[in-house]
């Protein structure tokens, strides 16, 4: 299954909520032990990946939740 980065947030508190937020809207984002190394960040921040086929919609989820959370 080929997986897709939809978001990097700067905050690994906040890339859990999404993460969280994500799984419970039925969407199956890759955690720290699916492949990602836990509290691990990059120049981007932390990223937050979907299949692929999932990666429209959560994208557009994950995007208005960060939004709301930054108010």
């Amino acid at each position: 299954m080929a997986f897709q980065t939809i978001i990097h947030v700067r905050d690994v508190s906040t890339a859990r909520v999404l993460v969280a937020a994500l799984k419970a809207h039925g969407f199956h984002p890759l955690e720290g032990g699916d492949g990602g190394l836990p509290g691990v960040t990059g120049l981007k921040g932390t990223a937050i990946s979907v299949p692929e086929e999932e990666a429209q919609d959560a994208a557009i989820l994950a995007g208005d939740l960060l939004r709301e959370m930054e108010q």
